[in-house]
């Protein structure tokens, strides 16, 4: 009865009832980040590390709570030591210092000839200039130290709520599950449990997905380092796989570190090969890799992706272009099976024609006069 008013209703109030929707769902976002965030991405992992629990609650007898506890320990455990690897690993950077500084001397020097050359400007003016700009920067070193301790203490405690909300959503998920049910009428409990398997097969393709892309990156970046013959190829590869996951912004963080790591111990030479090695990895990582072995897991189309990345980047900086894609996909699961709501799935699917046939061929495809019956095939 609800969905047939529903339904008579006009257009513009479906569409008022849309907006305001999706500007108090906005809202809630933005406000309740520090929430939100761990509180997401500690399900998804949860969502990945259900067989593993499962594994040791059925196979060796082990109590739910034991076995959660040794599932998430050795999650965020192998976690934390390849954190700690690549951390001690960069600690070998600190060798190439001198050079770096030396190499650093010299282009200054050189710039400081060329700007005296070309603007008339003498190296006494442009050390003067630099005194004064560091000079009026001075006061706002240390805002931008406590800014950075900050962080580092809001990354700190951002990575206890991860950890507790893994453990505690892997723990009471079959709770969650029978509550999900109990919302629901018993009409709807079989698409309730459809939507949460695919969930969780979705996640973790997708989380696996990115596992792989990571594995990927990483080897071609070290072969093509170790073909210019960059030092710490392998180091650099693993981060640049790394910090890859993050969508555009990953890359360029990865190119700038390596660019001066060749700067400070090879030259500029060297730094544009660099340059032109990874925009051409990039290439085949967004052009192959992600839409083979990434996009293959999640059905969303190109544009409501991007569209994802940047409102989850506007909502929750680095954190939200992170989150936006899985939660798309589990939108778009939703939407497949809630009736009021398969256009909406379909709008956020890839480009084809079987999802409408498959659900209105049958209804309304004889009632469409012959002139337009060549449309679902177009």
């Amino acid at each position: 009865m609800l969905r047939q008013k529903y339904r008579e209703l006009p257009f513009y109030l479906k569409l008022a009832s849309v907006v305001i929707s999706i500007l108090a769902f906005g809202y809630l976002a933005s406000i309740g980040q520090t929430i939100f965030v761990p509180l997401i991405l500690g399900s998804l992992f949860a969502l990945l590390l259900v067989p593993a629990c499962s594994f040791l609650e059925k196979k060796l007898r082990l109590p739910r709570t034991l076995a959660t506890i040794i599932t998430v320990t050795i999650f965020f455990g192998g976690g934390f030591f390849l954190i700690y690897m690549l951390a001690s690993q960069l600690t070998m950077l600190k060798e190439d210092w001198p050079a770096f500084y030396q190499q650093l001397v010299h282009t200054f020097d050189s710039i400081q000839v060329w700007i005296d050359t070309t603007f008339g400007i003498n190296s006494k003016e442009q050390i003067k200039i630099l005194n004064d700009t560091a000079s009026s920067s001075f006061g706002q070193g240390t805002m931008i130290l406590g800014v950075a301790l900050m962080s580092l203490s809001s990354f700190t405690i951002f990575l206890v709520f991860l950890f507790l909300y893994t453990f505690f959503v892997l723990l009471y998920r079959s709770h969650i599950v029978k509550f999900l049910l109990l919302l629901n009428h018993s009409q709807h409990h079989d698409t309730v449990l459809d939507i949460i398997s695919q969930v969780k097969y979705v996640v973790k393709r997708y989380l696996t997905g990115l596992a792989i892309q990571m594995l990927l990156v990483s080897a071609m970046v070290t072969m093509a380092l170790m073909i210019i013959d960059v030092k710490y190829s392998f180091l650099l590869g693993a981060i640049t796989g790394v910090f890859n996951v993050l969508p555009y912004v990953g890359i360029l963080v990865s190119l700038l570190l390596i660019s001066l790591i060749a700067f400070a111990t090879a030259g500029m030479t060297k730094v544009l090969l660099v340059i032109l090695a990874l925009v051409i990895i990039h290439a085949i990582d967004g052009n192959y890799i992600v839409p083979k072995v990434v996009g293959s897991k999640v059905q969303v189309n190109s544009l409501f992706a991007l569209l994802a990345i940047i409102v989850g980047e506007m909502l929750w900086g680095i954190s939200g272009m992170f989150l936006a894609i899985p939660i798309l996909a589990i939108a778009k699961i939703i939407f497949d099976r809630v009736e009021d709501l398969k256009a909406w799935g379909f709008l956020l699917g890839e480009e084809g024609v079987d999802i409408v046939k498959e659900e209105i061929a049958e209804e309304k495809l004889e009632q469409l006069p012959p002139e337009q019956e060549d449309i679902l095939t177009e």
